[in-house]
């Protein structure tokens, strides 16, 4: 905590800089001392993450690492069965809602035991879409009640093992993406004796939106067409199964930001359910897929990143819309699935890192060059500087471009020399700077003198990986929201973008959420020697299984934590996983480390016989070698020092 805080800026004034109410859903805020809090079940109970942050270092665990808070997980299940509970009571709506998770949104254990758990009371489901995930869903899935819904391609390993779950009485939905699963699915019934629950996954014309839009539409990847539809109905007939045709299933992808787009695939998937009902199947389910939202940038629009609905909204909306369609035909309703997963797990998810460099120009700009001679492009550029007034900031910073341009280009013909170079960039960096710091008289600014913003900025070195943390940030564009943890009573000051430690330029983070677009470019405080924590949000969707390893950086530290009153700053650890170690990730890429030292001790031998090693030498080099193998893959930012003792926590 900052023990000298600016007196012009108040830690309100971080929670709204950050949008920290905005995007975090009544789950977090910044309290009194400047630390972010995090409350998991939107009440008054909450925990700082500073020492959360602190207590991992005790037990030996540092940046980066992974936050879970499972109470809010937990509550983000509960949310979503209670409001479409909520929804089908005010909508006078005689079904029933039978949610499921799909494991593809974070497959890993921990969440899917406590998503289980939380749904238990609620009936709440699995879906899969692979046979690795099928697997995982037979082992976790309780209760006859729940369902398990079957999506992807299937081959006959697929239908198989999903049969033998029908017969340890699971309501497992086989839905058929293809016409040629079906042939499968009537094949291995007849085979099996078992009779199948089968969905029909239907390709909707409503237009998707958001970066998942092709979801739906002629050319999407899954479900079938209105006359593929029919085709299928015509062989259930004939393997006289019309009675297993439960479901109708369809997907518009992934975080639809505008609710009307989901409001129109509603009305025309329950026109398709509809429509089989009169043609004689029992049906009784409608899956409306996923495509519940988060609001990453807090704005509440329909923009990719946000959307223009809360999830009560959704919920009353897909009740009514099904209400509606299903009483103007005079069928029964269906009961309600759907497989909202981002929303389910992206807020209970926060990823860790600490900023331990930075790259900037400004320490440059002081130490002018001062060439012996002076080239006549470097005194033009002194006369630039210091004439201020005299110019336009748009004139001057033409005036600036042409003169360092001409500078390059006399560089490169031998007609000027290092020195001179040197003073020459200076001084065009410190007009830039000059000319970004001065305020526009008229209140526009220029394009190109608005990116120079962005290209001052400090960057911010950060031990993490991209692509192994935030591949969606890298691959998509998707946007996280992104703030300190901590000194938020202190007025941020530094521009910044956040770069990692991959040797890849795309390694880094310079898109950041705007209440109006986007920014290109973060207010962060200035480095002052001790540890600087940034939190990424949000991030418990996706991130935590797609990110690869780019640079063999691996999988990060991992922390589990619970509310508990009773226990200091009203949290436990309940569980840690470490990171990935450096023997881990070179064996993910065929790589023994026994051999590896093998090959090592080789070349150690050999160079100690041609004396370029002494003996000793050699046996310390290949023990710091197996050593380094035991290590964590990410860098050792502050290295601990012998005998140091434990830091005393807040009270």
């Amino acid at each position: 905590m900052n023990t000298d805080p600016d007196s012009s800026w108040s830690t309100a004034q971080s929670e709204d800089f950050y949008g920290f109410k905005r995007w975090g859903a009544g789950h977090f805020n910044v309290d009194e001392t400047g630390l972010v809090t995090v409350h998991p079940l939107a009440d008054a109970r909450s925990v700082a993450i500073k020492d959360v942050i602190d207590e991992a270092a005790d037990m030996g665990l540092k940046a980066p690492f992974v936050i879970r808070f499972q109470d809010l997980l937990r509550h983000r299940v509960e949310q979503l069965n209670k409001l479409f509970r909520k929804a089908i009571a005010e909508e006078d709506y005689e079904g029933r809602y039978r949610g499921v998770f799909p494991i593809k949104v974070n497959q890993l254990r921990e969440v899917v035991e406590e998503i289980v758990d939380a749904g238990e009371q609620f009936d709440y489901g699995l879906e899969a879409g692979s046979k690795p995930e099928l697997m995982i869903a037979l082992a976790m899935h309780e209760g006859a009640d729940r369902l398990i819904i079957c999506n992807g391609y299937k081959d006959q390993d697929y239908i198989r093992i999903a049969l033998l779950g029908r017969k340890l009485g699971k309501q497992i939905v086989l839905v058929v993406e293809q016409l040629s699963e079906l042939d499968h699915i009537i094949e291995l019934s007849q085979e099996t004796g078992v009779e199948p629950l089968i969905g029909f996954r239907a390709k909707l014309l409503t237009r998707g939106e958001g970066k998942w839009a092709t979801s739906t539409g002629d050319n999407a990847k899954f479900g079938l067409n209105t006359a593929e539809i029919l085709f299928a109905a015509e062989k259930l007939e004939k393997a006289k199964l019309t009675h297993c045709l439960r479901l109708l299933h369809f997907h518009i992808g992934s975080q639809v930001p505008n609710i009307l787009t989901i409001k129109n695939a509603v009305v025309e998937a329950t026109r398709f359910y509809c429509q089989l009902v009169k043609m004689g199947f029992p049906m009784g389910l409608l899956d409306v897929g996923g495509g519940l939202g988060i609001d990453y940038d807090g704005s509440r629009t329909n923009f990719e990143s946000s959307m223009n609905y809360s999830m009560a909204e959704y919920a009353r909306d897909v009740v009514a819309n099904v209400r509606d369609i299903c009483t103007d035909m005079g069928i029964d309703v269906p009961d309600i699935v759907s497989e909202s997963g981002r929303a389910v797990v992206a807020p209970h998810s926060l990823l860790v890192l600490e900023v331990f460099e930075r790259i900037n120009k400004r320490e440059t700009l002081g130490r002018k060059q001062r060439p012996k001679r002076k080239h006549k492009v470097v005194r033009a550029l002194e006369t630039l500087a210091k004439n201020k007034s005299d110019l336009g900031r748009l004139e001057r910073f033409h005036d600036a471009v042409q003169r360092k341009e001409e500078a390059f280009s006399l560089f490169n013909l031998g007609y000027l020399d290092l020195e001179n170079r040197a003073a020459a960039e200076s001084l065009y960096w410190q007009i830039c700077e000059d000319i970004a710091s001065e305020n526009s008289e008229t209140g526009y600014t220029p394009e190109e003198l608005h990116e120079l913003s962005a290209v001052l900025a400090d960057q911010y070195v950060c031990n993490f990986s991209v692509f192994q943390s935030l591949l969606d940030h890298w691959a998509l564009g998707q946007l996280f929201p992104v703030a300190p943890l901590h000194r938020l009573d202190e007025k941020p000051s530094v521009n910044a973008i956040l770069v990692d430690i991959t040797c890849d330029s795309d390694g880094k983070i310079s898109t950041f959420i705007d209440l109006e677009d986007t920014k290109d470019h973060l207010k962060l405080h200035p480095l002052n020697g001790q540890p600087y924590f940034l939190g990424v949000f949000l991030t418990g969707a996706y991130q935590d299984i797609m990110g690869d390893l780019h640079n063999l950086f691996g999988r990060v530290n991992e922390l589990h934590v619970f509310l508990e009153e009773d226990e200091e700053n009203g949290f436990y650890i309940e569980e840690t996983l470490p990171g990935s170690r450096i023997r881990d990730v070179v064996a993910g890429v065929q790589y023994q480390h026994t051999d590896l030292c093998r090959r090592v001790k080789q070349q150690i031998d050999a160079a100690t016989k041609r004396d370029e090693i002494k003996p000793r030498e050699g046996v310390r080099w290949l023990e710091f070698y197996e050593e380094m193998l035991e290590t964590k893959t990410y860098l050792r930012v502050h290295p601990e020092p012998k005998g140091k003792k434990k830091r005393a926590r807040r009270k």
